[in-house]
């Protein structure tokens, strides 16, 4: 039976939306927030006794978001359908003395935050968001989105050499952006600022989690506007698809076999290994406490466990028409295509034959068609939240994704089509 699709162009239109609200893992948790209050759902403290109540309920940690929704008549064993995500992206981030400069130029000492494309970061008007985190023990998101810094690139007449050899950026010395002129760089001075446009006094400040971002908005491209260009679509795409397949399998009417689940982690970018990130055990701990809630015991969380399953939605690669020999030749994932289903026999991604089969029916049921992904044997494989979460939970996990191009660029592209085609294969999955 198939289910009528729940996504249009209009999903499309939200994501973008969602892409500009969302600088920095802390604003795409508190987005994804918003939405799931406004389908039902309600936080919960981890400080908290919980309730074994039906209903949707969410945990927030930090850059991280773990909401499931409890169908009536849930038992303790029954078990979960989870759509696995991360929330971060490469990008550049502020150090913890950020007041830097030289010859005149007043600057901000940065980080290198994954793996970006550091090419695609210079030229480019930036803004700065995340998390401050005030003298009280709260926490402020900021988020200056205006043309606030620039890395500038090294004019071709001083290094000619870039024609023949290519760029050559250092990542210590190059990538430090300007944000005025001046000699007199003063400690505290970029904190001093941040205080003053969130509206604090001048020393509430005491740590930050502050990152750079592209200020030009998310566009339609193209002759048909059949393209999306934007920031952070690896991996704020699926978090997105995620959120809303979530919210309406909660605010539908099928009726539910399994408990539906988003798990939106910080931290994929650079191994996983935090207590946001999927090789914590913030996930765990909430499949765990939701089952003992509802009155079970070891025994119903093992069978609840065996019985899951995680689709881990994540960003895959296009085939490029400028470089196809780089793609196995006989997988060339197409944008437009709709979402990917990730292999490797190697366990870099976690899919298994029936892993595909469970993604297949899902595919099937939404009348949404699907394509594989294989890297070419000669290249080295990327990996995803797959793997760590089947391992860390003894969950069978299958990866996948929307095909997209100029993967970890401060600008990223994908078909118009694929979002909503990934959110209605996630409803149809959730569904059971």
């Amino acid at each position: 039976m198939r289910t009528p699709p729940r996504f249009d162009r209009g999903h499309t239109d939200d994501l973008m939306s969602f892409l500009t609200a969302s600088p920095s893992p802390y604003h795409a948790v508190a987005n994804a927030a918003e939405r799931l209050e406004k389908a039902g759902f309600r936080q919960v403290a981890e400080t908290d006794a919980w309730e074994g109540t039906h209903g949707g309920k969410y945990v927030v940690r930090g850059g991280a978001i773990v909401a499931w929704y409890v169908p009536e008549g849930a038992e303790p064993h029954t078990p979960f359908r989870i759509v696995g995500a991360h929330t971060d992206s490469p990008n550049l981030r502020v150090k913890p003395r950020p007041d830097s400069g030289a010859h005149g130029w007043r600057q901000v000492a940065v980080e290198i935050y994954g793996g970006p494309l550091l090419n695609s970061w210079l030229d480019r008007d930036l803004g700065l968001a995340g998390r401050l985190s005030l003298r009280d023990g709260t926490s402020h998101l900021v988020n200056i989105d205006r043309a606030l810094l620039r890395v500038p690139q090294l004019a071709i007449h001083l290094d000619r050499s870039v024609t023949t050899e290519g760029l050559k950026l250092d990542k210590q010395r190059h990538l430090q952006p300007i944000w005025g002129l001046g000699n007199d760089v003063r400690d505290g001075d970029l904190i001093r600022f941040l205080e003053q446009e969130s509206g604090l006094a001048e020393g509430e400040v005491t740590g930050w989690d502050l990152m750079t971002h592209s200020i030009e908005p998310p566009s339609y491209l193209g002759r048909d506007k059949e393209l999306v260009a934007g920031p952070r679509m690896d991996n704020l795409l699926s978090v997105h698809a995620g959120t809303a397949a979530l919210a309406a399998v909660a605010t539908g009417d099928a009726a539910l076999l399994s408990i539906p689940v988003l798990a939106a982690f910080d931290h994929e970018e650079n191994g996983s290994q935090s207590d946001t990130g999927a090789d914590g055990p913030l996930l765990g701990g909430v499949l765990e406490r939701s089952v003992f809630a509802r009155g079970g015991t070891y025994e119903d969380r093992a069978r609840a466990f065996a019985g899951t399953v995680c689709l881990s939605s994540d960003t895959g690669h296009a085939v490029h028409p400028n470089y196809a020999e780089r793609h196995d030749p006989t997988h060339h994932p197409r944008a437009g295509g709709g979402p990917i289903l990730k292999v490797n026999v190697n366990n870099r991604y976690a899919t298994d034959g029936s892993g595909r089969a469970v993604f297949a029916a899902a595919c099937e049921k939404a009348a949404v068609p699907f394509q594989s992904f294989v890297s070419n044997n000669s290249m080295p494989c990327g990996t995803t939240i797959g793997p760590i979460t089947a391992a860390r939970h003894g969950i069978k996990t299958v990866d996948i994704g929307v095909a997209i191009l100029s993967m970890h660029s401060a600008r990223e592209l994908c078909a118009t089509e694929d979002p909503f085609l990934l959110g209605n294969a996630l409803v149809a999955f959730l569904e059971g």
